[in-house]
């Protein structure tokens, strides 16, 4: 009897996914979540607040970035089956305008980002440290940062061929300063609001 392989998912069991969940799809895999508890989505907004001001408009920073909060990703893998491509939502984005001058006119991205960040939770952590990262690597994401509301961490890593190298992680109330973004001091409180057990 002849085997038969999984159907590998693609972008239209993105776009078929419920309304109200994230859907993405990484190495043939469609992974959905709900939308994010208060914790997590407090620690990206202050997190983007923080950069996008300093970075995409150059208030208080050197800009020549743009950051943009959950932007749809569809990057193309290294070594593809044909036609596959893995479709991944960050928490936050960040392109250098060098590489892209302005936002696209399109309802996703193509071109890889080169800072990505994942604001981890019970239900996305596994797939953020594993797949995801994999993923970006690949693409050639020079930065990624995962942040961890419950832990109330911040690690940050360097792209190093197709792995990764973390530069370290920061915890509570630090003061820091990480690349790609070490022109500006970060308060790593303000990310923390008060604890909750849904994250």
């Amino acid at each position: 009897m002849a085997s038969t392989a999984p159907k590998r998912a693609t972008y239209a069991d993105v776009l078929a996914a419920p309304a109200n969940a994230v859907a993405q799809v990484a190495h043939g895999v469609l992974y959905t979540h709900p939308r994010p508890a208060g914790p997590h989505a407090a620690a990206a907004s202050v997190l983007g607040m923080d950069l996008g001001g300093a970075f995409h408009r150059g208030r208080g920073g050197p800009g020549g970035w743009i950051i943009l909060d959950e932007p749809e990703l569809h990057l193309v893998p290294a070594r593809p089956p044909v036609g596959d491509v893995d479709v991944l939502v960050p928490d936050l984005a960040g392109w250098r305008r060098e590489r892209m001058p302005a936002v696209p006119d399109a309802p996703y991205f193509t071109l890889p980002p080169d800072w990505v960040c994942e604001v981890l939770s019970r239900s996305t952590a596994a797939l953020d440290r594993s797949e995801k990262m994999e993923i970006y690597a690949a693409a050639g994401v020079e930065h990624a940062w995962l942040v961890d509301p419950a832990a109330r961490t911040l690690e940050a890593y360097r792209r190093q061929d197709l792995a990764w190298l973390r530069l370290g992680t920061w915890h509570d109330d630090a003061r820091v300063r990480v690349p790609p973004f070490d022109a500006i001091e970060l308060e790593l409180g303000a990310l923390w609001p008060a604890q909750s057990e849904n994250l």
